[in-house]
């Protein structure tokens, strides 16, 4: 059985309508939440940027047992004792209830900080000090560190009960075999099945271990040429590969490079129909595939339709189970 949940996108929404949004899914049904955590949208046209770490607290608060993750990318516009200090004041008030997944970053978010942004090995590198000292601190241990990143003496005075998991995040095979060194678990995002079923055998055949979570973007409407066009024009800008996701730094570069990509490109990276019964059929393909957790993403800014319509006709034809609690088990920390 598979959790099926919410994906908050700050990037397109303003902080209460999301705060709106997780409420009215956990009423309507949804058992689990997790949002990004950005600091530039991918485009001029989606307009916003929240802060993740605030809206969790207010989500975690405002809703009653859905568990809630947030991808986030330690070691440049985030030191990593800052993200062990927030992970574990969240899992100490909600326990059970949170989870972080880590990944090497954008920079489009991580420019701002004014120091180069380093090529993918070097990004890599510094993720795994990043990860050692995050899992350290909550461990309760006091931590000093000279590497890619520096920590002098940092202890973490408020700890929580268990330590939550810390998963992998990842878009390639490559990434998804690294994050078998040291993750509870993986993430990744929606794509063809046969590239899906590459990423997971590459984390499970380096020895990963863990829950295998998928952020899904779909786009719905009861009309198939508005679930086109909401797609086309929210999510545009997400049909690059990486290394220009990666390494383009701002809204408009990704509005520029952009320009000329056609509806039926993006239909490629997100699911589009009007028809319900092919998003079931999508939804269940990821079951069908390994993966524990499906995080819905409806890219449109409008998400109570979606909601709604998702909850009442979508869920109740799949194989829905409540999340275990979010805990790190000890046999997975390597």
């Amino acid at each position: 059985m598979t959790v099926y949940g919410l994906h908050a996108s700050h990037e397109q929404i303003p902080p209460a309508d999301l705060l709106d949004a997780a409420v009215r899914a956990e009423r309507a049904g949804f058992t689990a939440a997790m949002c990004s955590d950005h600091f530039s949208p991918w485009s001029v046209r989606q307009g916003e940027s929240g802060f993740a770490w605030s809206w969790l607290g207010a989500a975690l608060q405002a809703t009653s047992r859905m568990p809630f993750g947030v991808v986030n990318a330690p070691g440049q516009r985030y030191h990593p004792a800052i993200v062990a200090q927030a992970v574990a004041g969240l899992a100490s008030m909600f326990p059970g209830r949170f989870w972080v997944a880590l990944g090497s970053g954008e920079a489009s978010n991580e420019h701002i900080t004014g120091a180069p942004w380093p090529r993918k090995d070097v990004r890599d590198a510094r993720l795994l000090e990043c990860v050692d000292v995050i899992r350290a601190l909550l461990r309760g241990e006091e931590v000093s560190h000279d590497g890619l990143i520096t920590v002098d003496r940092a202890r973490l005075w408020t700890l929580p009960p268990a330590v939550p998991p810390l998963i992998g995040a990842a878009c390639s095979t490559a990434t998804a075999a690294r994050c078998a060194q040291w993750a509870d678990g993986l993430i990744t995002v929606n794509a063809p099945r046969e590239r899906l079923r590459e990423i997971i055998d590459a984390y499970r055949d380096a020895g990963g271990r863990g829950p295998l979570h998928l952020q899904a973007h779909l786009s719905w409407a009861p009309d198939e040429d508005e679930a086109l066009a909401l797609a086309h024009d929210q999510w545009r800008t997400n049909v690059h590969a990486p290394p220009a996701s990666w390494d383009l730094d701002s809204a408009e570069l990704f509005d520029i490079v952009s320009e000329h990509v056609t509806p039926e490109q993006v239909a490629r990276t997100v699911n589009v129909s009007s028809d319900l019964g092919r998003h079931t059929a999508w939804l269940q393909e990821y079951a069908e595939l390994g993966f524990d957790a499906v995080m819905l993403h409806h890219v449109g800014r409008e998400q109570g339709p979606f909601i709604d319509t998702f909850a009442s006709e979508v869920l109740p034809r799949l194989d829905v189970t409540r999340p275990l609690p979010a805990t790190a088990k000890e046999y997975q920390c390597v």
